[in-house]
């Protein structure tokens, strides 16, 4: 899955540009200040790097970058899901306007640039020419240890924050004691008083119910008998009145056989009245004045509407008040439950320790392993003797990335004792060390195509031409890309791509170019004397190309 082409359109002070890549190994020279790093620049842009209108060439409304990689059946399940079409290439587009704003396509399907991170690492790993600047970074360290181990610390550091939460509700537990203590008894007493009354839902409405009964118990009774009279005792009683409206209809039915259905009406208006007098008659016998029962009630209610004012609550609401604070008294019974709260933290411990045992346990499998191989990397880097080492400390307190820390040694010479990257190398050793560690870590990813952005930087003579090796040894099976000023290392290239600028209607453009035969000699002998080309160099240009 190589890089194919790569399209360019007023990026910087590139106007237009289309490449065409092939596989090997390939470089890309040119004098200072040619803009050798535009294309390295412009693939990261279309790979999901921040864009800003800084990037658009002077007096251009945007530009576009556009990439095209070959594609693989692994590539095509990621393509699938994130719902971007796939066949046997892929396209990357990115434009950026003069304002900064950025937009994105895969395969022309709209992309975020994070979907551009997303794919990123599957298609190109880039080594830029400061990497040796994160040789002494200890994050950095670790990062590629663990990279070489194939180790994922994510599953770590969700157990760390895990854990650290479980310590952090602990240890405030323990210092809020005395205020929750305080707090339960503040709530315990407040249950305490309500509990006294205990008041059951929709009681209160009862309680008024039966209170307005009780004390009008003497009008209820009047009234009832006034009614019963009405109906069935006085003189001129309901009942004697419509038995004689029966009466008389019943006389005259057999002449008007209408009467019949009044008759039946009237007949159920008496049995129906009989009913209600029946039903007076039971309640008169049971309709006791209650005092005693009336002044419990009173009683009762003036403590339902006392503790209402307490509290500032309607009496209605003190059944919900107690369940409110009932639940919140067992919140408080749970985090002033220590002895619960020491097992949960023992446990997220335990289970953080376990996870960075295994982490551990692969890091110092594969520290060894990943010094033997820059060690070998380095002796043919001018650093012969030289040894390299990957020491693991163990850290006081564990952290979220482990229990141990990580720091590369680096010994130059044979005999000398490794020590820290940083105190005893040199800036061109440092170059080396770094240029050690890509080749060595370079074939752990999944990308096909490795670019080198002048990691060759500090590095001349005989190890120069080793570099060169060593990248047209990697090209074998990936594709390889270098921005160099090394000749040595350009002579070494399956491809050479010559960049150049030039002033063009009052503006500075910048061109890439194949060179071969007499083109590649002069460039090459370029790089080893100047711009004035002699005959020495022009001979030697040859002489490295031939060889």
């Amino acid at each position: 899955m190589s890089l194919k082409t790569i399209s360019l359109r007023d990026f910087v002070i590139v106007h237009e540009l289309e490449l065409d890549l092939a596989e090997g190994f390939s470089v890309l020279t040119g004098e200072t200040g040619a803009g050798k790093s535009i294309l390295i620049d412009a693939l990261q842009l279309a790979l999901g790097a921040r864009a800003d209108a800084g990037v658009v060439r002077e007096g251009a409304a945007r530009c576009e970058i556009s990439a095209e990689f070959d594609s693989t059946a692994g590539l095509a399940s990621w393509l699938e899901q994130a719902g971007f079409g796939s066949s046997d290439t892929l396209l990357l587009r990115r434009t950026v306007d003069a304002q900064g704003k950025s937009r994105a396509w895969i395969n022309g399907s709209a992309a975020t640039a994070t979907q551009l991170k997303d794919i990123a690492d599957r298609l190109v790993d880039i080594h830029g020419q400061h990497a040796w600047q994160s040789l002494t970074r200890p994050d950095a360290v670790r990062g590629l240890l663990d990279s070489y181990a194939d180790v994922s610390t994510a599953q770590l550091s969700r157990l760390w924050q895990q854990w650290r939460l479980a310590q952090k509700t602990l240890n405030d537990a323990r210092e809020a004691q005395d205020s929750l203590q305080r707090e339960r008894e503040r709530l315990a007493w407040q249950i305490g008083e309500l509990d006294k009354l205990a008041p059951g839902p929709g009681e209160w409405d009862e309680l008024n119910s039966q209170h307005g009964r009780l004390s009008n118990a003497q009008a209820l009774r009047d009234a009832v008998q006034s009614a019963v009279n009405a109906l069935q005792e006085s003189d001129e009683n309901a009942t004697a009145l419509l038995g004689r409206a029966i009466t008389s209809l019943q006389d005259q039915q057999h002449i008007e056989p209408e009467f019949q259905g009044i008759l039946e009406v009237l007949n159920g208006a008496m049995a129906q009245m009989e009913d209600a007098v029946h039903s007076l008659n039971g309640y008169a016998r049971h309709a006791e004045l209650e005092p005693q029962r009336l002044a419990e009630l009173d009683e009762r209610l003036s403590l339902w509407v006392s503790l209402a004012r307490r509290y500032k609550r309607t009496p209605a609401e003190l059944p919900e008040l107690l369940a409110s604070w009932r639940a919140e008294l067992h919140k408080l019974d749970e985090a002033a439950d220590l002895v619960q709260l020491e097992k949960s933290e023992g446990q997220a411990k335990s289970a953080y320790l376990d996870e960075a045992g295994q982490v551990s346990k692969a890091r110092s499998k594969a520290a060894p392993k990943l010094a033997k191989a820059i060690t070998q990397a380095m002796q043919g880097l001018g650093m012969q003797g030289g040894k390299f080492d990957v020491a693991l400390s163990r850290l006081d307190q564990p952290a979220q990335h482990g229990l141990e820390q990580a720091e590369f040694l680096v010994a130059g010479h044979s005999g000398s004792t490794p020590r820290p990257v940083g105190k005893v190398a040199s800036g061109g050793e440092l170059s080396r060390i770094a240029l050690a560690i890509a080749v060595t870590t370079s074939q752990l990813g999944q990308a096909q195509t490795l670019i080198f952005d002048e990691v060759d930087s500090g590095v001349g003579g005989a190890v120069a031409e080793t570099v060169g090796r060593l990248m047209k040894q990697l090209g074998k099976d990936r594709q390889v890309m270098a921005v160099t000023h090394l000749p040595q290392v350009a002579a070494c290239a399956d491809q050479h791509l010559l960049v150049a600028k030039r002033a063009e209607n009052g503006t500075t453009i910048s061109t890439v170019d194949h060179v071969n035969g007499e083109q590649r000699v002069a460039e090459i002998a370029r790089m080893l004397g100047g711009e004035r080309l002699s005959g020495t160099t022009l001979a030697h240009a040859k002489e490295m190309l031939g060889q």
